[in-house]
């Protein structure tokens, strides 16, 4: 009775110890330092414009994502009203279309410059963005690059304008509504407007990765997201 004891404590402590073994395998290994956790950092970004960012590029992309659809500005929506009043609705909504279509082609060209934003990153205090909020990293890239971005995609938007066909439509918008009595005549940027929210668009579809990456487990595809992210659970 006594060996039967024995041998069941044994085997109990010998069970504990394989899981307690399975438990510390799962906790980081060794000393994280700020550079390994800026890269891991760098890395969720880059699977933020791999992901999703990509999705933008496609057909619709923007257009028929609630999340980052671009809507009109308000100096429009009078424009938009006036002409549906006056039945000419189906140039209203090729209108709005044509500015998420520009945005959908001005991503697709530009996504390099998103990439090189990413690499040429430098993380202050890398560890208080990692254990910061679900898009710290995103809110960082987007303080640090913004501007520079803006710049750069400007040019690229203006060409998708006139590669969709938005520049003719919202001239032909414009002209009509200017046309009507009454209307105070308008004359919008709309190559600056859609730049800013196509970058908008952007950020939030990195954002949407990065918060996947902090919360499900699964998402973490590489060593190096496992060990980073592993700080801040």
């Amino acid at each position: 009775m006594k060996k039967s004891c024995i041998a069941l404590f044994t085997l109990f402590i010998l069970s504990s110890c394989a899981e307690l073994q399975q438990v510390i395998n799962q906790l980081p290994q060794g000393t994280i330092d700020n550079e390994e956790i800026a890269s891991g950092l760098r890395q969720a970004l880059d699977f933020g414009i791999d992901k999703q960012v990509s999705k933008l590029t496609q057909t619709d992309g923007f257009f028929k994502n609630e999340l980052v659809k671009i809507l009109l500005p308000d100096e429009l929506k009078k424009v938009d009203k006036a002409l549906r009043d006056v039945g000419l609705s189906n140039l209203a909504d090729d209108g709005l279309k044509v500015l998420n279509r520009a945005a959908e082609d001005a991503v697709k060209e530009a996504t390099p410059i998103f990439v090189d934003a990413v690499k040429g990153i430098t993380f202050a205090d890398a560890k208080n963005i990692l254990l910061g909020s679900d898009n710290a990293a995103t809110q960082y890239l987007t303080s640090k690059t913004e501007t520079t971005l803006y710049s750069k995609f400007n040019p690229v938007i203006k060409n998708s304008f006139s590669k969709v066909g938005a520049d003719k439509i919202w001239s032909n918008l414009i002209t009509r509504y200017n046309a009507l009595p009454l209307t105070a005549d308008v004359n919008p940027d709309l190559t600056d407007y859609v730049t800013k929210e196509a970058l908008k668009g952007v950020y939030t579809m990195i954002a949407i990765e990065e918060k996947e990456i902090r919360t499900n487990f699964s998402s973490r595809t590489t060593d190096l997201l496992k060990r980073v992210f592993a700080l801040q659970d």
